[in-house]
């Protein structure tokens, strides 16, 4: 599974990034999370506010710091 964080490194980026690393630490599985800070690439997505929360090229939140256990209920799609 492959996990993406979008944002341009701000406070809350950053707070998102590190819940969802506590949240692959949680469920079993190879997941690939990647931090995401290029703007062109974030535009690609269609997001027009960070952080977002990408999984396997779907956008599943924007503009919000998600919760570890949210994290692990998207992951489960």
């Amino acid at each position: 599974m492959k996990i993406e964080i979008l944002g341009t490194g701000c406070t809350k980026c950053k707070a998102l990034e590190e819940a969802t690393k506590q949240a692959v630490a949680k469920v079993d599985g190879f997941h690939e999370v990647k931090k995401v800070e290029d703007i062109v690439e974030i535009m690609n997505y269609g997001v027009m506010s960070t952080p977002a929360l990408v999984v396997d090229g779907v956008v599943k939140s924007t503009g919000k710091i998600l919760s570890v256990e949210a994290i692990v209920f998207f992951k489960r799609w």
